[in-house]
């Protein structure tokens, strides 16, 4: 057997939570911000990303965050972010990834709804004939701008529905953003086909993964580790096979979690709570999938076919056709054998 840190590069994978916006590499971040130079407080010094990507709480990576969309002013800036996002995603052997889209942010800048859908759709197509990474959408409320957002997000997935998009989200901060204030706008997207996967129980506690489930339906959780301190609601996410998107990463870097090793996934997995691992904005928190595959297997203890149990996690918890899941899953299979 390979050593584990091969073995993971090479392992074909799926990723279920990972953000547009969030996703732009340092190189990307720097020659945009170098494009809107003086109108940004982005360094366009690829070497001063890096700390300018420090944070102190949630609150200054939302802060953080919202900065770096502000550089996305056109459809091409959204072209250029997705198929960069893809050759990424690619050079890591994702083979297939559901990318939470936040559209509102971008319109309400001034670019043009249908040339937005269109810029991702071009990108999409891109990746898939240039890296071999199949994207899919999803398109997601940004908490903190309140009902308005929920409205124009909820009319831009149908009116001006892409193709690549299957569910319908919330993110942004959750303290002071109550889930069931959400429930119409996820209602309305469930019933024109869409999965409902909401960020919850992130820096809240277990309450908020409940509204989630109980206000609005949903079928997976952004983040939950909240789940750890419920013993009640870690048997209904167990019994009802609910998966977490877990970002351990992530959460150490927006302060979640104090420490690595106080993070509650071995609690999650004890209970049988399924999880797939994820790297959530990846370059923002100096992390890759792989490297996450990694923290993952240390918190776990898993050695290489514990991994590849990973990998195969997330394809089944993923909202793929069944034809893509089977191919998926084979090509996991066929690669750990040879890797045996």
């Amino acid at each position: 057997m390979t050593d584990l840190t091969g073995f993971i590069a090479g392992l074909p994978k799926a990723e279920l939570h990972v953000h547009h916006v969030g996703s732009a590499s340092p190189r990307i971040v720097a020659e945009l911000a170098a494009r809107h130079e003086g109108s940004s407080p982005v360094p366009a010094d690829p070497a001063q990303l890096a700390k300018y990507f420090e944070f102190r709480d949630f609150a200054h990576f939302i802060e953080v965050y919202l900065s770096v969309v502000d550089l996305i002013r056109d459809d091409e800036d959204v072209r250029l972010l997705t198929y960069e996002i893809g050759r990424e995603l690619g050079r890591q052997n994702v083979r297939y990834a559901e990318l939470t889209v936040t559209p509102y942010s971008s319109v309400r800048r001034g670019i043009p709804a249908k040339a937005f859908c269109e810029a991702i759709e071009d990108a999409r197509a891109g990746a898939a004939r240039d890296f071999g990474v199949e994207l899919r959408w999803c398109f997601d409320i940004p908490g903190e701008a309140g009902l308005a957002a929920a409205e124009e997000t909820l009319r831009i997935a149908l009116d001006d529905r892409p193709d690549g998009l299957i569910s319908f989200g919330l993110g942004g901060p959750e303290i002071g953003v109550p889930r069931p204030q959400f429930k119409p706008y996820f209602d309305a997207a469930r019933a024109a086909g869409l999965r409902s996967v909401p960020h919850a129980g992130e820096t809240t506690g277990p309450e908020t993964v409940w509204d989630a489930l109980r206000e609005l339906g949903a079928e997976r959780i952004g983040h939950g580790i909240a789940a750890a301190g419920d013993e009640r609601l870690m048997a209904h996410l167990a019994e009802y096979g609910i998966p977490l998107e877990v970002c351990p990463t992530s959460n150490l870097r927006t302060r979640a979690v104090a420490d690595l090793d106080q993070h509650p996934i071995a609690t999650l997995v004890a209970a049988g709570v399924p999880v797939s691992v994820n790297s959530d904005d990846p370059p923002m928190f100096g992390t890759t999938l792989e490297q996450e595959y990694a923290v993952a297997a240390r918190l776990l203890d898993l050695d290489a076919a514990g991994v590849a149990d990973l990998a195969r996690a997330a394809v089944r918890h993923s909202f793929h056709t069944d034809g893509g899941k089977a191919a998926l899953l084979a090509e996991i299979d066929a690669y750990t054998t040879a890797q045996g």
